[in-house]
C-alpha cells in the first residue's frame, strides 16, 4: 500500500470518530448571549481599529485617547497612545463607585478546607494598603516586582497593587523552582519581590521564603521582600530586606488613589516557561492588554456577572491566570472562585 493511500485511508477513519452534528442552543440563550449578532464579525472585519476604539471605550479613561491605533512604526504597534488609564482602578474602584463593593470579587477555597469570601470593597481596601506598603519600600512607577505566590487572594491583592502604582509586576509560576525565580528577578532588575512564608499542594507543605533565600544570593537590585503569612511556619526574615505584608500594611495610609497612566504603559512581564531555550520575557501594556481581556472575557465566556460565578482552573502564574482569573473578570465586575491547590486534591 503506498503512502499516499494509507494516509486517505487513516483521514476517512479520523473522520468517522468525528462528530459531524450540529447542535443549535436554545432560542433564549441564544437572544440573551453576549454576541448575538452576526453583524459584529462584518464590523469589525471592516475596520479593526475603529472597531476596538469602541471596546476601549468601555473602560474608564483618566484621559481619553484621541487616536486608537498608531501604525507607523509598524511591527511596533502603540494603542489609545495618547490616553491614560489605570488597569487596578477599572478592575476595582468604578465597581465600587457604582454600587457594587458588596458583590463577591471572589470565594477562595484553601486545600486544607478553608473558605473566604472577599468583596470588591475589602478588595480594593487590602490593595490600597499594599500599593501604599510598595511606595513606603521606595517602589514607585516603571520599578518592577515579582510576584512568587500559590493560589491565595494576596496574589491578586499584590498585582493589582503593583498596577496602582504603575510597576510592573512579574509573577513567577509557584511551581517553579526558587532558582527560576531568581533568574527572572535577575533578568528584570526587579526591585521587590513577594513570597509566602510557606506553600500547600497536594496535602504537603514546602518552606518557600527559606528556598528562595538559599536561591537568591545578593541581587543588586533587589531591596524588598514582602512575606506573606500563610502557612505559620518558621521563616527566615534578613533585617533590612525583608518585611512581613501584613505588618507593614497596618503601618501605612488606608488610601492610595490609582495613578493615571499611559495606554502604553507597562502592566506586566511575563516570561515563557524556558522549555525550549532561556525564558523569554513578554511585556504587556495597559490599554490595549486591558481592552482585549475585558472584552474578550465577557464575550467568549458568555460571562452575567449579576447572576454568573465563574471558575477557571489555570494557575496566576500564567497568561491565562492574568487573564482569566485577575483583569478580565475583575474589569467586568465578575464573580469568580479561586482554588488553592491542584484541582485533582483532595
Amino acid at each position: 500500500m503506498s503512502t499516499e493511500s494509507g494516509s486517505l485511508d487513516l483521514e476517512k477513519r479520523l473522520e468517522g470518530l468525528l462528530e459531524q452534528g450540529t447542535f443549535a442552543p436554545p432560542a433564549s440563550f441564544a437572544e440573551a448571549a453576549a454576541l448575538n449578532d452576526p453583524a459584529i464579525y462584518a464590523e469589525a472585519a471592516a475596520d479593526s481599529p475603529a472597531w476596538w476604539g469602541e471596546r476601549a471605550r468601555e473602560l474608564d479613561w483618566a484621559t481619553p485617547f484621541t487616536e486608537t491605533l498608531d501604525d507607523s512604526a509598524a511591527p511596533f504597534y502603540k494603542w489609545f497612545e495618547d490616553g491614560e488609564l489605570n488597569a487596578s482602578y477599572n478592575c476595582l474602584d468604578r465597581h465600587v463607585e457604582a454600587g457594587l463593593g458588596d458583590r463577591v470579587a471572589y470565594h477562595w477555597f484553601g486545600e486544607e478546607g478553608e473558605q473566604r469570601d472577599i468583596t470588591y470593597a475589602q478588595l480594593l481596601a487590602d490593595v490600597q494598603r499594599t500599593a501604599n506598603a510598595l511606595k513606603a519600600r521606595g517602589v514607585g512607577a516603571g520599578d518592577v516586582v515579582g510576584i512568587y505566590l500559590p493560589m491565595i487572594p494576596e496574589v491578586v491583592v499584590a498585582m493589582l497593587a503593583c498596577a496602582r502604582i504603575g510597576a510592573p509586576h512579574n509573577v513567577v509560576f509557584g511551581g517553579f523552582s526558587p532558582e527560576s525565580v531568581r533568574e527572572r528577578m535577575e533578568v528584570s532588575n526587579a526591585k521587590a519581590l513577594f513570597v509566602p512564608d510557606g506553600a500547600r499542594r497536594k496535602g504537603k507543605t514546602a518552606p518557600i521564603k527559606a528556598e528562595v533565600d538559599a536561591a537568591m544570593g545578593e541581587l543588586k537590585d533587589l531591596e524588598t521582600i514582602f512575606v506573606v503569612r500563610n502557612t505559620g511556619i518558621d521563616t527566615p526574615m534578613s533585617e533590612g530586606r525583608d518585611v512581613w505584608l501584613d505588618e507593614i500594611c497596618a503601618e501605612v495610609d488606608a488610601e492610595c488613589p490609582a495613578e493615571p497612566l499611559g495606554a502604553e504603559h507597562p502592566l506586566f512581564i511575563l516570561y515563557s516557561s524556558g522549555s525550549t531555550a532561556k525564558p523569554k520575557g513578554i511585556l504587556h501594556t495597559t490599554g490595549g492588554y486591558m481592552t482585549g481581556v475585558a472584552w474578550t472575557y465577557k464575550a467568549v465566556f458568555d460571562i452575567k456577572p449579576e447572576s454568573d460565578v465563574w471558575f477557571c482552573s489555570a494557575d496566576v502564574g500564567w497568561i491565562t491566570g492574568h487573564s482569566y482569573i485577575v483583569y478580565g473578570p475583575l474589569a467586568n465586575a465578575a464573580t469568580s472562585v479561586m482554588y488553592e491547590g491542584a484541582p485533582d486534591y483532595p
